[in-house]
């Protein structure tokens, strides 16, 4: 029988995309399938399909922070929120890009070392000190990433995965496709889970 595929469409940026990110990897696991990572533009896509955070209405913001706080719970995960949100993702997911496409295996580790700094950490992540700090402690080269981060090549890459995202109807993250059905939340996983067994 052929491997089921988990699509997996994320931004560092997005704190639901982090919860999906600590558990997909069990969920993968658990029902022998394959993970296509989708490092995708978060923003571009809010731009594309007039979508917006949560965090800009006040209430729905508090409310789901206080959420993803119990589901951190549940999955007894580290969460905090970023006191410097909205995080800038555009060189960090170019430079996810970038890892994925020059160093495939390694995506799993930067992707790790960038969410930790964000929703554990809560560093500021839109200062490129700081990114340059956290890259070279999880083992990265700064220096390469970002080279890398300005190649057109990678751009276009990241700019193509979001456009497909967006003729997908992908809206926001994280976003999951399973035979060509959408998930959209962490709070989705139980359907993604079942949906692959």
């Amino acid at each position: 029988m052929a491997e089921r595929q988990l699509e997996f469409y994320f931004d560092v940026g997005s704190p639901a995309a982090y919860l999906a990110w600590t558990q997909v990897p069990r969920i993968a696991e658990e029902t022998g399938a394959v993970v296509d990572h989708r490092p995708f533009l978060l923003g571009g896509v809010f731009q594309a399909t007039g979508n917006r955070s949560p965090t800009e209405v006040p209430a729905k913001g508090r409310y789901m922070m206080d959420d993803l706080q119990r589901f951190a719970r549940r999955y007894a995960v580290p969460f905090q929120p970023n006191p410097h949100f909205p995080i800038n993702t555009l060189m960090l997911m170019r430079g996810a890009t970038g890892v994925q496409m020059h160093e495939p295996p390694r995506l799993r580790s930067y992707a790790d070392a960038v969410f930790r700094a964000i929703w554990v950490e809560a560093k500021n992540m839109n200062d490129p000190a700081t990114v340059g700090a956290v890259l070279q402690q999880a083992g990265f080269d700064a220096g390469q990433l970002l080279a890398r981060a300005a190649d057109p090549q990678v751009k276009e890459r990241l700019k193509s995965v979001t456009q497909d995202a967006v003729a997908r109807g992908v809206f926001g993250a994280p976003t999951f496709f399973v035979d060509g059905r959408m998930y959209w939340g962490q709070d989705r996983l139980d359907f993604v889970k079942e949906a692959l067994q």
